[in-house]
């Protein structure tokens, strides 16, 4: 496997989690920067190194499967040559700054008969799957709200094309952990049928969002109110699932992403939290008061992405994340976007 970028999502996400996959090999990284491929060599020290995709492209023969991982704005044109040039291709979240790109990569794809995956790593948190297990076994009955919230409380701006105003770079919150939120709910609770958002610029010299609240009606009558911020000061539950029968509220972030950037990798115990970060399931109680009961939290399990790829790559299984259900969350960002620029709901 080719690995394009290596800052955060190369370093910290994609080239950990290929490693640990039985049946997939890290062989090249692709960054011009020295620092990166020195960091590269000290953690893979049989990974080749090259400055440029073109390096990749050259030698398609040689390789099984691209992984884009550089920056946002480059995921197209990248995604695109790699699969002319005859390769499978895994792309970072958001997979384009629009559905059409989306829906194009998608058609270029299938005519070409490769794989083309989008890594939606947090289909595989550990709150999430424990919500899917508990909604599959009628724990909560029908589903009325959906709540989930991803916040941060980062005041000062960190810098770099994510936080940058130019709309080439697909920067801001929305389409960043928006991309997430949005994924998970359509896997939830199906399409959506018609989207309000408000979305804002709060910190000083900020250029692009940093504070956004999407309200997503599903054609299956669930309402999903979903949060992605950088300025909030007290955190909220990760999920709040309002349910016929009971509700599930889950506070704090899984453990993979901080384990990872601790350098740590998947073996044994992995994904694992403790029970007093379990959340709750109940009715008529306030879980903060101990109300309800404690709902063990199943493990995270990222490296679940890659082993499907390595499944669907030799034809022994199907594309973990399709590029056409990218593109139907890239549909509700794109219409969050408008509803928050003219302040109404927007029909899908």
């Amino acid at each position: 496997m080719g690995l394009v970028g290596y800052g955060l999502a190369g370093s910290v996400f994609h080239a950990p989690l290929i490693a640990a996959t039985e049946g997939l090999t890290l062989d090249t990284v692709v960054t011009s920067n020295p620092e990166r491929q020195e960091q590269a060599r000290a953690g893979f020290p049989d990974v080749r190194l090259a400055a440029a995709p073109e390096e990749l492209f050259d030698r398609a023969d040689e390789l099984d499967l691209v992984v884009v991982a550089s920056p946002n704005k480059t995921h197209v044109p990248l995604a695109t040559a790699a699969l002319k040039a005859g390769l499978p291709v895994v792309v970072d979240k958001p997979v384009a700054g629009t559905a059409a790109e989306a829906r194009e990569l998608a058609a270029l794809a299938e005519e070409r008969g490769l794989l083309l995956s989008v890594f939606q790593n947090r289909r595989w948190d550990n709150d999430f799957l424990t919500l899917r297990k508990l909604i599959a076994e009628g724990e909560l009955g029908d589903v009325y709200r959906f709540e989930s919230r991803f916040e941060r409380w980062r005041p000062e701006l960190k810098g770099g094309w994510r936080e940058s105003g130019d709309p080439a770079e697909i920067g801001g919150l929305l389409y960043d952990l928006g991309s997430h939120v949005v994924d998970q709910a359509l896997v939830l609770f199906g399409p959506a049928a018609s989207v309000y958002a408000e979305s804002d610029v709060r910190r000083p010299g900020a250029q692009t969002d940093d504070d956004t609240f999407i309200a997503i009606t599903h054609t299956s009558g669930v309402r999903s109110h979903l949060y992605a911020s950088a300025t909030t000061a007290q955190l909220g539950p990760r999920f709040r699932v309002l349910g016929s029968k009971a509700g599930y509220v889950k506070y704090g972030l899984d453990p993979q992403e901080a384990d990872l950037k601790e350098g740590r990798r998947p073996g044994p115990d992995w994904g694992l939290e403790p029970e007093d970060l379990w959340g709750r399931v109940g009715a008529g109680e306030s879980p903060l008061t101990g109300g309800g009961r404690p709902e063990p939290t199943l493990p995270g399990d990222y490296p679940a992405y890659y082993a499907a790829v390595a499944r669907a790559l030799a034809d022994d299984g199907p594309n973990p994340v399709t590029a056409l259900e990218a593109a139907a969350a890239l549909d509700v960002l794109e219409a969050a976007r408008r509803s928050a620029h003219d302040g109404v709901a927007v029909s899908l």
